[in-house]
């Protein structure tokens, strides 16, 4: 591609012309115009020199949309359209070459008037009527056999140029197949008509179809509503001192509007989520923050890179509004006086638009797996252009005012006791661009007039009046029109009465189609109704008057001349092959004529009928062509039939004048008409959302205003979020589904759970219910008091890009730069399992430091995580709260409750998830045995390590035991400190799995306290139960177990020669547990060369029924252990005795 740009520069500059080679699928349009392409005189010999300069000029300028259509036909993948492709030439727009047969482009042919009408719009496929069909040659009969699915004209000859055509009725067929594949189109229609002998017809530009905008051409005498797709802007994106720019610039509503500001998380969003028709790069992207020339898919600008790269786009320079609007103009063949509307809304106190991670991972944009917003936010009969109100509102956070507008209106809404309206919706491009070109048909009349009524109708109302005064800010932040209330009604009644006046609204009786005995009724009912209905008779009294008269003279004759053929037919009765006639409708040729076989006497005898017979003659076509052996007609009727066309056809054109002149008399209001439409698309999402909350039974929150200073919210409560029964919003409370959670935030969590806890849901239903709360919806709750928040961010898992070439970690790290960026004490920030994508120790310290920077910056929001080394990191955090997800044990099995608990939760839960979900039994069972060898290699490794450790203080209850002292001790008595440790992990691990059969969990894990001289247990070990054993001074143990371990550790002290003893315990959830874990290890540690004092209270362990199973049975005793225990074992003698941990 490089290559190809380096080229074009090099001719492209030749003589000091420089041209832009732009890679876009589409070319420019203009509206359509009778710019007729006639024959040109002979010029002289002087003039034929300056036409050759002319030529060699234009030439030049051609390059390189010839070059863009060289780099078209490489795409082309299908055999016919190859073969096409070789036989091309790129010495002009069309491609042709004049040596081949009918490739002459010499003045006066067909082929020179084409290209004369592409040099107009060189990059659109351009159609050309010719009789039935529409023609393409060249470039664009390769675009319609490659895109449109047409075989080419003639085969695959190849001494001619290449050609392809649609019949006339598969037009709109073809010009959806182009404008799909991103291909604008340019139609040329020929003049209808008779035309002199010889002569070819004129043909003028109609239109033109590009992606988001049909052709309409035509369209007033159809008896159906054309629909439109959503409108494509031009884009135009550039770089600034707030930071990333975006200029949307939109032909059809000659408006734009510029956002400027932009995160480069919210641009790459607004970029995804809009189907633009061409997009255009400032060269300011090509330098990042500090000045350096650097655009690639590492740091800064990667994100942008990677949307933008492998995409057609077009650099630019120089101040980007007004290169943008030159280009649009320049592209769609505009007048350089043709002004567009400013519609940008002002940003400020705005919050920032959706991250496209946000977006996704919230289901605002369609994502695989994500539950969509707009399912639960909107009934399911509710599409179209109010989704798509509420889905931009959701990307585009309203600025607080707007959205306390909103939430007025909804509950304004719920309360409604009358009947409401239909809201009929327009698409506002629609109405501008039918109206503009004067092919609105007497159906879209009708839809307007029930816009302009349905609108009076909500302010007429005394009940629903005051929903249309609030409707017209979120109106005004929509469209950028600013109107009042009583110059909308008004504008709406005069608009409204106008069309009434017109327009053939209530069935009027004498629009019925004609209707005569021996003729017919399709006849009639195919001749009249592309016209009668559509304006009232009132207007056009003669014309209609004059039909009538026209379709009486027509069933005259046909009585006169063919209804005694008819009657001599059926009075003949004759066996099988007799005569055969009849009155019959010819639809191919819109006529009536005798039909008929066998019908001529074989004596004339001057009887019934003979006389009309001998009037019969041959029926001929428009050519003039017999149609066949059957078909008859009379002089008579073919003038009845004459003046019966002629007066139609004058009807038709009176009533076509007639709306056409309508269209150019709303046009002057067509920014109320707008207006009208969108506000009723408004009305009718917020009714739907209304009714699809109250049936969910969601809540309206109540929203806090941010205005203010950063510090106002600390002591006004905005700083603070508070949900009472949220649910997830993909849950429906009116069924009872779902796990109802309380959230009272005022600072970060540092949220931990096990695996299908409920963590991830949790986040994403926080961040919707916000996200709601900001717009001005209801919330999946109960209660909820919501700030307004400057930006919602979420991040959840990452997925690697080998386009981008990034892993799943860079995408991450990339996001939370964003986030971090972006982040201020008035942002919702929600980070899910942060740093999973890389070794744990270094993604431990990232996260840890990211916790610490959320801190500092005082946002609201959760951080969840796995890495539960965080917590023995000497984290410097003053706001953060660590918050857990709880669990419970219920027959037999460990299950979350996937409710949300102060604390910390070190169970993960992952060998219970892996057998869920399947995982072989042998591959489970093996991996506990491998969590047993690594904890204790690691515990081992520990206690080998030298030094102290210091922990922070945090706002929460602090479970770290105090800091152990330092001991005194010999080499062989921490050997023998190590022997007994690793004796009684083996044997209490052993009696839980094998003895008590009991499912090892990540957490359940036999851990050690140390109770070193002149120490006490520390506070987590009050009211607990706990197993202890204590080193005597002759290396003698003693077992044994108690609730009150502080009472018994004093007690035992008190004895004499024990003053200086060391205990090592660990804590269990219940006395049981610890009667049958001390008897184990009573009989268990002699049989290890142990010395015990307390062996006669070894009772053997019998089959009872008593099970260890409860010991997972509650998530409300939390049993941590911390570094610093750790720490304390390294102080005292290195010795550990089993400490059970669960969470």
């Amino acid at each position: 591609m490089d290559q190809i740009c380096h080229a074009y520069s090099k001719h492209i500059s030749f003589k000091g012309l420089k041209f832009t080679l732009s890679l876009s699928l589409v070319g420019p349009t203009r509206q359509p115009k009778q710019v007729y392409c006639l024959k040109e005189r002979s010029t002289s010999t002087k003039s034929a020199k300056k036409m050759r300069e002319l030529k060699d000029v234009l030439v030049e300028k051609d390059y390189p949309h010839i070059m863009w259509w060289k780099e078209k036909m490489l795409t082309c993948v299908k055999t016919s359209s190859i073969q096409l492709v070789t036989r091309l030439v790129y010495s002009n727009l069309l491609g042709l070459d004049d040596n081949l047969k009918n490739g002459s482009l010499k003045e006066g042919t067909l082929n020179c008037e084409i290209l004369k009408f592409k040099s107009r719009f060189p990059r659109e496929v351009l159609l050309c009527r010719v009789g039935d069909f529409y023609e393409a040659i060249g470039f664009d009969a390769c675009i319609l056999v490659e895109y449109a699915g047409l075989n080419p004209c003639g085969g695959l000859r190849s001494d001619s140029v290449p050609k392809a055509g649609c019949p006339v009725v598969n037009l709109r067929q073809t010009l959806d197949d182009l404008t799909r594949n991103g291909f604008s189109v340019c139609i040329v229609e020929e003049v209808q008509g008779p035309t002199q002998a010889r002569s070819r017809k004129s043909r003028f530009i109609s239109g033109h179809a590009h992606p988001g905008s049909p052709y309409v051409f035509g369209l007033v005498e159809d008896d159906r509503d054309l629909e439109f797709p959503e409108p494509m802007p031009v884009v135009g994106v550039s770089r600034s001192a707030k930071g990333y720019c975006m200029v949307s610039v939109l032909e059809t509503m000659k408006t734009f509007s510029s956002e400027d500001g932009l995160t480069e998380e919210a641009l790459v969003t607004k970029l995804r989520t809009c189907r633009y028709h061409h997009l255009f790069l400032h060269k300011s992207l090509k330098n990042n923050s500090s000045g350096t020339s650097s655009w690639r898919e590492f740091g800064e600008g990667g994100l942008l890179w990677a949307e933008c790269n492998g995409r057609h786009f077009e650099w630019v320079e120089g101040d980007m509004l007004d290169e943008i609007l030159f280009r649009v103009k320049e592209l769609y063949g505009l007048d350089d006086n043709v002004t567009f509307r400013n519609v940008t809304i002002a940003s400020e106190n705005r919050p920032r638009p959706l991250h496209l991670g946000t977006a996704s991972q919230i289901g605002a944009i369609q994502t695989e797996g994500i539950p969509f917003l707009l399912k639960y936010l909107l009934p399911s009969n509710c599409t179209g252009l109010p989704a798509m109100y509420v889905r931009d509102l959701l990307l585009n956070p309203p600025a607080y005012a707007i959205a306390s507008t909103i939430q007025d209106i909804c509950k304004l809404m719920s309360n409604v006791s009358c009947t409401i309206p239909e809201f009929t919706c327009i698409t506002p491009s629609k109405l501008v661009k039918l109206l503009e070109l004067r092919e609105t048909n007497h159906v879209e009349f009708c839809k307007i007039k029930s816009v302009l009524d349905e609108v009076l109708q909500l302010y007429s109302n005394s009940e629903l009046n005051e929903i249309p005064r609030l409707l017209m800010d979120p109106t005004w932040v929509a469209t950028g029109l600013k109107i009042d209330m009583e110059t909308l009604v008004k504008e709406c009644g005069c608009v409204s009465r106008r069309i009434s006046e017109i327009i053939s609204t209530d069935g009027e009786s004498n629009q019925k189609m004609s209707s005569h005995v021996n003729i017919p009724n399709e006849f009639f009912e195919e001749m009249e109704s592309s016209w009668k209905g559509r304006v009232k008779r009132i207007h056009l009294i003669e014309a209609y008057e004059e039909v009538d008269k026209a379709a009486g003279a027509l069933s005259l004759a046909v009585t006169e001349d063919f209804l005694p053929v008819v009657t001599r037919v059926r009075a003949t009765t004759a066996s099988f092959g007799g005569p055969r006639g009849e009155i019959a409708y010819a639809r191919e040729h819109k006529a009536i004529w005798f039909k008929g076989k066998r019908f001529t006497p074989a004596v004339w005898a001057g009887t019934l009928g003979e006389e009309q017979i001998k009037q019969l003659r041959p029926s001929v076509d428009a050519r003039g062509r017999k149609v066949g052996e059957e078909w008859f007609t009379t002089v008579k009727v073919e003038d009845a039939l004459t003046r019966y066309h002629e007066a139609c056809a004058n009807a038709k054109t009176m009533v076509l004048d007639l709306l056409r002149e309508l269209s150019a008399e709303l046009q002057a209001k067509v920014n109320v008409l707008v207006f009208a439409s969108m506000l009723l698309v408004i009305a009718k999402a917020l009714f739907a959302h209304v009714s699809e909350g109250r049936r969910r039974k969601w809540v309206f929150p109540t929203l806090i205003d941010s205005s203010g200073s950063q510090e106002k919210g600390r002591t006004n409560g905005y700083h603070e979020m508070q949900i009472t029964g949220l649910s997830p919003y993909w849950f429906d409370a009116a069924e009872g589904s779902g796990v109802r959670n309380t959230i009272v935030m005022k600072s970060m969590f540092l949220l931990t759970g096990p695996n299908g806890g409920g963590k991830s849901s949790l986040l994403r239903s926080i961040c919707a219910a916000a996200l709601f709360g900001i717009c001005g919806f209801m919330v999946p709750a109960e209660s909820a008091t919501i700030p307004q928040f400057d930006s919602i961010m979420l991040h959840m898992k990452s997925y690697d890009s080998p386009a981008d070439g990034k892993s799943s970690f860079q995408i991450e790290m990339s996001e939370l730069r964003s986030i971090i960026v972006g982040g201020t004490s008035k942002s919702l920030v929600l980070v899910d399992e942060i740093c999973r994508g890389t070794e744990t120790a270094k993604g431990t310290c990232i996260a840890a430091s990211i916790v610490e920077t959320l801190d500092s910056i005082g946002c609201l929001g959760i951080v969840s995580t796995h890495l539960h080394d965080i917590f023995k990191l000497p984290l410097t955090v003053t706001n953060t709260v660590f918050k857990a997800m709880g669990s419970e044990y219920v027959d037999g099995q460990t299950k979350p409750t996937w409710k949300l608990i102060d604390g910390m939760c070190k169970e993960s839960l992952a060998f219970e998830t892996a057998k869920r979900e399947g995982v072989p039994e042998a591959i489970i069972q093996r991996a506990e045995e491998l969590y047993i060898s690594m904890h204790t290699t690691d515990e081992h490794d520990l206690s080998n390590e030298n030094g102290s450790h210091k922990t922070n203080n945090h706002p929460i209850v602090d479970e770290t035991p105090p800091n152990l002292s330092f001991v005194e001790s010999t080499v062989q008595m921490q050997k023998f400190l190590k022997e007994v440790e690793s004796t009684v992990r083996m044997i209490c691990q052993r009696g839980l799995i094998e003895v008590c059969k009991m499912r090892l969990t990540s957490e359940a894990v036999i851990r050690c306290v140390l109770i070193a001289p002149r120490q006490q247990p520390p506070p987590s070990a009050i009211g607990a139960s706990s197993v202890y054993v204590i080193l005597g001074p002759d290396n003698r143990l003693y077992v044994g177990e108690s609730d009150d371990l502080e009472g018994r550790v004093r007690a035992h002290r008190s004895k004499q020669g024990m003053q200086n003893a060391s205990f090592l315990y660990f804590l269990v959830p219940g006395k049981s547990v610890a009667c049958q874990l001390e008897t184990l290890l009573i009989n268990q540690l002699p049989k290890h060369g142990f010395q015990l004092t307390n062996i006669a209270d070894g009772v053997v362990i019998s089959n009872t029924g008593v099970e260890l199973s409860f010991l997972l049975s509650t998530s409300q005793h939390h049993f941590l252990t911390t570094k610093t225990d750790l720490t304390g074992l390294k102080a005292g003698v290195n010795c550990f005795i089993p400490a059970l941990v669960l969470c």
